[in-house]
Order: C-alpha cells, then sequence, then structure tokens
C-alpha cells in the first residue's frame, strides 16, 4: 500500500502525477481546516507543503504523526521552525536550484528600471517613435556601485552578474564572510550611502524583519535605487514608500511586498519604481528543478536516506 502524505498547496498537474505515482496523496487545499483534518491525516509522516500562510504549532499538534514538512520553494519562514524541533519533525527546502534564476530577474528588473524599457517599448507600440521622435534618454546601469545586504547563495549569484556589468560590488552580512572576494562593510547604513544600487537578498523572518528601516533608505539617498527580491517583510515598506514619494528615494525595483497579492495601491501611481508579481524563480525550468528536489526529499525520509537539503 502507498504511504498516505499531506499536501497542502496548489500543484502543477505535472508534480501532482509524481506525487499519485508513490504515495496516496490527502489533499488539504490551500490552507488546513481542522474540521476537514482526517485520522489518516493526523497519522501521516510527511505534509508536503507549498502554503504561504504560517505554519505553526498548532497545525503541527493537528498531525501528531507528522515527521517531515518537504517545503516548496528556497524560504521558509513561515514555518516555526523551533515548533517543528521540539516535535521531532524535520523540515526540508528546495536552495540552489533557484539562485541562479533569482540573480536574473534582479539584474533583468535593475536594468529595466534604468533603462524603462516597458516604457520605451510602450513608446514604440503606441506610434509615439514616429510622431513624437526619440525616447527620452535614460540612465547607465554599468559602473555604478552595487550594495548587497544578505551574501547567502542568491547574493553571491547576484553579486557575480554585476561584476560582469563592472559594478563594484559591497555587502552587508552580520558576519564578514573571507572566502569571497567582495568588501563587507559592517554598517548597513554606511552600506547604503556608498552605493548607488541596494540589492536586499535576505532571508525572511523575525530576524531580518524591518533591516532595511528608513534611515538606511534615506542613506541611499535621491540618486539611489533600492532592489527587493527577498520578502516584503526585510525593507519598511510605508517608509520606502514615503521616500519614493517625496523623492529621498530615487528608484525602486521590487519583486516581493507586504500584503500580497493586495499590495499598496500607492505603488501604482509611482513612475519610479520597477514592480514584478514575486516571479523570481517563476520559469518552467526552475520549477521543475524546484519539484525534483522537493519530491526527492519526500523520497529520502521514506527510504531512510538522509535528507537531501534539511534546514
Amino acid at each position: 500500500m502507498k504511504p498516505p502524505i499531506i499536501l497542502m498547496g496548489e500543484v502543477p498537474l505535472a508534480d501532482r502525477k509524481a506525487l499519485d505515482a508513490r504515495y496516496r496523496v490527502l489533499s488539504a487545499g490551500t490552507w488546513p481546516d481542522p474540521a476537514a483534518m482526517t485520522a489518516e491525516m493526523a497519522q501521516a509522516q510527511v505534509l508536503a507543503w507549498r502554503g504561504h500562510g504560517r505554519l505553526d504549532a498548532a497545525i503541527m499538534d493537528l498531525l501528531p504523526g507528522l515527521r517531515l514538512i518537504a517545503n516548496f520553494g528556497v524560504g521558509f519562514d513561515a514555518i516555526d521552525i523551533p515548533a517543528a524541533r521540539a516535535r521531532g519533525i524535520a523540515v526540508t527546502n528546495t536552495p540552489d536550484v533557484l539562485s541562479g534564476e533569482v540573480a536574473d530577474l534582479t539584474v533583468g528588473m535593475m536594468l529595466a528600471l534604468a533603462r524603462d524599457l516597458t516604457g520605451g517599448q510602450d513608446w514604440l507600440r503606441s506610434g509615439r517613435w514616429a510622431s513624437d521622435g526619440p525616447y527620452p534618454l535614460q540612465r547607465r546601469m554599468h559602473g555604478k556601485r552595487a550594495g548587497i545586504v544578505g551574501l547567502g547563495r542568491i547574493g553571491i549569484a547576484i553579486a557575480r552578474r554585476l561584476e560582469a556589468f563592472d559594478m563594484p560590488v559591497s555587502y552587508w552580512s552580520r558576519q564578514a564572510k573571507p572566502d569571497q572576494p567582495w568588501r563587507h562593510v559592517g554598517d548597513l547604513e554606511l552600506l547604503a550611502r556608498e552605493s548607488d544600487y541596494l540589492v536586499v537578498a535576505l532571508a525572511g523572518g523575525p530576524q531580518t524583519q524591518g533591516l532595511v528601516t528608513r534611515r538606511v533608505i534615506e542613506a541611499l539617498g535621491p540618486e539611489g535605487t533600492l532592489v527587493n527580491i527577498s520578502r516584503g517583510t526585510t525593507v519598511d515598506e510605508g517608509a520606502m514608500l514615503d521616500c519614493l514619494e517625496d523623492g529621498r528615494l530615487g528608484w525602486a525595483a521590487l519583486d516581493v511586498f507586504l500584503n500580497e497579492p493586495s499590495i499598496d495601491k500607492r505603488f501604482l501611481a509611482l513612475k519610479n519604481v520597477h514592480l514584478q508579481p514575486h516571479v523570481a524563480s517563476a520559469t518552467v525550468e526552475t520549477r521543475a528543478a524546484m519539484a525534483d528536489l522537493w519530491i526527492a526529499n519526500i523520497a529520502a525520509h521514506f527510504d531512510g536516506r538522509p535528507l537531501l537539503t534539511p534546514v
């Protein structure tokens, strides 16, 4: 008999078929309803998690048989890790396979904002090139100074790409990383002051909440660009909007926000932003690789092998 697993969240058909081939999949929808929990779910060892809400101790207590939470994605800030460990529940994620994709989009957003690629295309499509002449001059990106906030796997991938644009790279992290070639700056405000582009590549969670403060944003200044591909929680969003509106911050390129997908409507009125709907890892190839690793961790659990990417 196939072992049961709980599936929580929306899953593409190909991934669902891969799970169905090996397991008896018990769907808990996009968010657990305690009234819908069955006795079989309560005894299941694995929760295949693709949710976006909070996976806390109360939900874990509904599933006393749980031994693994297999998280789809590199970020695991929605999961109460201490609560899982206290209950003997392992947690896995899907790192590495998406770092390049996120880094690609980061650079793409920076270039799209500096050169106003969307505005240029609209100018051409609307016929204004023929009627009004050349598109207004935009800003250079190559050679500008880049500061990266958080030099993990994704931050390193971004730094390597920015070097190809002849951009001097510095970074902030809680500890210097002597195995990396870029300059460590221990003061986040100083890094912002010395940067033309400040790229936020932090993990989410309480430790990084609001780390990019109003003071950091103001230090970046009216000629600076804030880029966030981490979590909406890492930046003081209200302060960022204030500074974008009154000119204390020049520009922003953002893939993440508070209250996704119902983002603050103030963003929509701004002309000095490039906005994406949290799609940094959203390519066919990368999502397939993430799914492969997600499913491989589940298989390792049932086979009694070490987990591939434990948190």
